[in-house]
């Protein structure tokens, strides 16, 4: 199915001993004149190439200056590897009439979109194609792959697809959106520009160990039974949305973002009035400037503005006033655009709190026994201990996979200063995408400056209440 589907864009994955691999040979050495296949690392490619070398046999050579194999029939397979942020440069301009990943979970985005830039064929008969395969993500890095593939992949997605249904998409304001169909249509952008949109398609199409009779009757299955508990739903089931293994110096566990999450209902206990406002602005280029609404201990949708919508403080201003409700306090980052938005949003009379996650910070964790490098790590261990299934609040989350994939990114260090997290250009960069929703949720948290936190279980969430003032910070 995968091999002959009409996608423009395929996703084949899931399970172990699915025949991945195999596929991206297949299609390449067989469909298309111009093919590469990558793998993240360079020494993945290795069993990669013996696989293909083994497929071709006498029909093709392996050159090993272009790391290519070309076949009698004068098609040419290339491999390739993207190791690190930046390497997807070294791609730039060299085109391909099929681009295939193999492990797609293990690239970040940004060179996933970068490379795929020049697919295309002089041979106006040629077909081009992106094809990827890959086993459910284990981190939060490969979150985007689901996102992407959105109506197979997210639970709860709002319009689901099946496994082969072939969807449409385009990118509209700089977003990837799902359309009605592959009819071009006319877009109007932000700056009122008319642009002719012609949608392409996408498919996911399930891979099971069982579909391979290679597999299937050996002992691979035994195998990947005995893996633990997250590793085996991925690479057995081919579960997508219970893959995510935790790193072992995550800020978040998983689990308690999902347990949170399935509290959740679709309007706040009691029609709870809004306490804060949550505001993470765009800082340009792909960024988005994201809001959270927190109503005691529960926490409203993320609303997402495109960065080209925000450019300007009063613009940014604009729309937390729109979204403002019940009196409540705006928390927002004032590092930027923040600043401006901060400012006006103060003129105007708003109550507002800025943040600065660089400020020196003076709390303790709950045990009393940590203190943090600066408030940006105060306010992620704030919102981990508020989560804590025994200790924390009652928090209800909305049940969105991307919130769940940034409150789960950033990672922690024990410092002479206190604990520190990981900078958010420095998750953006390992990630390959910024951690907007997860930013703006954290900060609409009550934001208690140089108290340590409550030790008493399961308490309630409300207002940040008004500084104290204490000639030395210790005696609090």
């Amino acid at each position: 199915m995968a091999y002959d589907h009409e996608a423009d864009e395929t996703l084949y994955g899931g399970a172990g001993g699915g025949g991945k691999s195999d596929l991206l040979i297949g299609l390449g050495l067989t469909r298309h004149k111009r093919a590469v296949v990558f793998r993240r690392q360079k020494m993945d490619l290795k069993a990669l190439k013996d696989r293909a070398k083994e497929v071709v046999g006498d029909f093709g050579i392996y050159h090993g200056q272009s790391n290519s194999i070309v076949t009698q029939d004068n098609r040419e397979l290339e491999f390739g590897h993207c190791a690190r942020p930046g390497d997807e440069m070294g791609w730039q301009g060299r085109a391909h009439d099929m681009y295939g990943f193999d492990e797609l979970a293990q690239f970040v985005e940004h060179q996933y979109l970068f490379i795929t830039a020049w697919l295309r064929s002089v041979d106006p008969n040629q077909r081009t194609r992106i094809i990827c395969a890959s086993n459910p993500p284990l981190t939060a890095e490969g979150f985007w792959l689901v996102k992407r593939w959105g109506p197979w992949l997210e639970d709860g997605h709002p319009n689901p697809a099946q496994s082969g249904e072939l969807r449409w998409f385009a990118t509209l304001d700089g977003q990837d959106s799902e359309v009605a169909g592959p009819e071009p249509f006319e877009h109007t952008d932000v700056d009122g520009l008319i642009e002719l949109i012609k949608p392409r398609s996408r498919t996911f199409i399930q891979a099971r160990l069982d579909d391979n009779p290679y597999y299937r009757d050996s002992g691979y299955k035994a195998v990947l039974q005995a893996l633990p508990g997250v590793m085996r739903d991925a690479l057995l089931h081919g579960k997508f949305g219970a893959a995510m293994e935790d790193d072992p110096w995550q800020v978040i566990p998983s689990n308690w973002i999902k347990e949170a999450q399935a509290r959740w209902e679709p309007v706040p206990p009691d029609n709870a009035p809004m306490d804060v406002l949550g505001v993470d602005p765009a800082r340009g280029g792909r960024d988005q400037m994201t809001m959270m609404p927190r109503h005691g201990d529960w926490f409203g949708q993320c609303k997402a503005i495109p960065g080209v919508d925000v450019e300007t403080g009063v613009a940014a201003a604009g729309h937390v006033v729109q979204m403002l409700r019940d009196g409540a306090v705006v928390h927002i980052d004032n590092i930027g655009i923040g600043a401006a938005c901060y400012e006006h949003l103060d003129g105007l009379g708003t109550p507002v709190e800025e943040m600065d996650a660089r400020r020196t910070s003076t709390a303790r964790d709950r045990s009393g026994s940590l203190g943090f490098y600066n408030q940006r790590a105060e306010w992620w261990w704030m919102m981990r201990e508020a989560l804590d299934p025994e200790t924390g609040s009652n928090i209800a989350l909305p049940p969105d996979p991307e919130l769940l994939a940034d409150l789960s990114a950033p990672k922690y260090e024990p410092t002479i200063r206190g604990v520190k997290i990981e900078s958010k250009e420095d998750v953006q960069e390992r990630l390959g995408r910024s951690t907007d929703k997860g930013d703006a949720c954290v900060m609409a948290l009550p934001m208690i400056r140089n108290v340590t936190h409550d030790t008493q279980p399961r308490r309630r969430l409300g207002r940040t209440p008004p500084p104290v003032e204490v000639e030395d910070p210790r005696l609090l």
